[in-house]
């Protein structure tokens, strides 16, 4: 789940949309620079900014998804992944540029990924799972098409949005604990009801757990004090912190996990493209039947949806590209964009591909138009040769990133819950609660749904949900009846 970096002020504020400025060429006038109250060394700046800001997802995505195994036992290759992370980075950043003309990058989504690695993944191979995400893809891009996308969004009221996002960065968060090691699963051979526990034993032990505390500290410290790329700069302070440490101190390997933090010889190497195209459409269907199939489609598209929908307006209205309805002209471009992005992830085994809020840092410097979009995709494609400085970073180093975003994402979305509706806030409590308490995005949006629908009901306010939220909660339902049904 994608949360914006602080950002500082651009020195040279933009002049108002509509500047009497005439263009000055070709590329001033398909992007719209000068009308747009900016110029050309602001977009660059913007592009930049973004980038760099964004860049933490070619460290975290192959970590998060490198970690888990299908249900064969393959790993995915950290290598080939940060290829695929930064190829559809690349790619689909250019797109919106060139055709959505806004300031918008797009990465593969925090929270979408740990649905693939920790949901889909055990239950098919990785090209299954890959699968269920590029017909996700082609779901959204089928609801833009036919303009129901934006109707189905105001289906969902706006507190289990809210909740959906908490939800995912509560989640997020523990698996960032989890994959550091400072939290742990108690052995079932303890005989404890408890499943986690606090490091090793209920102690802190080890030089790679200390990494992720001084990591976690630090990426607090750069986010109070409002330092552009705070998450970026954190992992790259404590990479080589873990560097300095793991030739000083004897520590077994297997202590840091996947990756043990070592210069490589030659940090500049030609992209692995191994992992592209590696997808099997229906596969998945296969392994856990029709309904469960739908289910876990419909998950990955839950989660890009409201993620987009909420990060496209977030953006346009800090870069005052809004008109005066709130509407951003072009959005369905916009949107298509982020479907195709969606589906692009899952061919390349990236993972769904979604807007990224921390677009806003170029925006703050000034980015109006696309021409900044395309200045980060560029800087994407550059970095697709540059494989082996990304595959050194210990997960100590890159997981304290996980849970500042948790506690950015519920920092930003908590506020607009309508707390004191009971028929919304019960349900917006039990979806964010039941995503981390049952390591499942899934069973959060499902119990969410239904808790709204029957609360609505029983408050005699049935009338008040839409139809698409009862179809929805009704799937939900006969999905936790299957196995009682003996249909699972």
């Amino acid at each position: 789940m994608p949360v914006a970096q602080p950002t500082t002020e651009s020195p040279e504020p933009a002049q108002p949309a509509g500047a009497p400025n005439p263009p000055t060429g070709a590329l001033d006038r398909y992007f719209r620079i000068t009308e747009r109250g900016s110029t050309l060394p602001r977009e660059i700046r913007g592009g930049v900014a973004t980038f760099f800001t964004m860049a933490y997802i070619l460290v975290l995505n192959p970590i998060i998804l490198a970690s888990a195994t299908d249900m064969t036992g393959a790993h995915l290759d950290s290598a080939q992944l940060v290829t695929a992370t930064a190829l559809t980075a690349g790619l689909t950043t250019l797109l919106m540029g060139v055709i959505g003309n806004v300031p918008i990058g797009l990465a593969a989504g925090l929270g979408v990924n740990t649905i693939v690695a920790l949901q889909l993944a055990p239950k098919m191979t990785w090209p299954d799972a890959m699968g269920m995400v590029v017909l996700a893809g082609f779901a959204i891009m089928l609801l833009v098409a036919t303009g129901l996308r934006e109707r189905v969004m105001n289906a969902v009221p706006l507190g289990l949005r809210k909740a959906i996002a908490i939800g995912i960065g509560l989640f997020i968060s523990l698996v960032g604990l989890v994959d550091s090691g400072f939290v742990t699963r108690i052995p079932d051979a303890a005989h404890t009801t408890v499943p986690l526990q606090l490091g090793t034993g209920g102690h802190l032990l080890g030089w790679p757990v200390l990494v992720f505390v001084l990591g976690l500290l630090l990426t607090l410290v750069l986010i109070v004090r409002k330092v552009p790329g705070a998450i970026l700069v954190s992992i790259v302070v404590m990479t080589g912190a873990a560097l300095v440490i793991d030739k000083l101190a004897d520590i077994p390997a297997l202590s840091w996990g996947l990756t043990v933090p070592a210069w490589p010889g030659n940090p500049v190497a030609a992209p692995d493209f191994g992992l592209v195209g590696e997808v099997s459409l229906f596969g998945g269907f296969e392994k856990v039947g029709v309904l469960t199939g739908v289910l876990f489609v419909f998950t990955v598209l839950m989660s890009c949806f409201f993620d987009a929908m909420g990060t496209i307006l977030g953006v346009a209205d800090e870069a005052h590209l809004l008109d005066e309805k709130g509407d951003l002209p072009g959005i369905n471009k916009v949107l298509m964009i982020d479907g195709i992005a969606t589906a692009a992830g899952g061919a390349t085994s990236s993972s769904a591909n979604t807007c990224f809020v921390e677009s806003t840092a170029g925006v703050g410097e000034g980015a109006r138009t696309g021409f900044a979009s395309i200045v980060t995709g560029a800087l994407f494609v550059v970095a697709l040769f540059l494989t082996p400085l990304a595959t050194m970073v210990p997960a100590q180093a890159a997981t304290p990133a996980l849970v500042a975003v948790g506690f950015l994402i519920l920092a930003n979305s908590v506020r607009d819950i309508d707390w004191a509706d009971h028929t919304i806030a019960i349900p917006a409590f039990l979806t964010m609660i039941m995503m981390p308490f049952t390591y499942s995005i899934t069973n959060g949006i499902g119990f969410g749904f239904l808790a709204f629908c029957v609360l609505r009901l029983a408050a005699g306010r049935g009338r008040e949900v839409p139809v698409a939220m009862y179809a929805v909660a009704a799937v939900f339902g006969f999905y936790y009846l299957m196995p009682a049904l003996g249909l699972l």
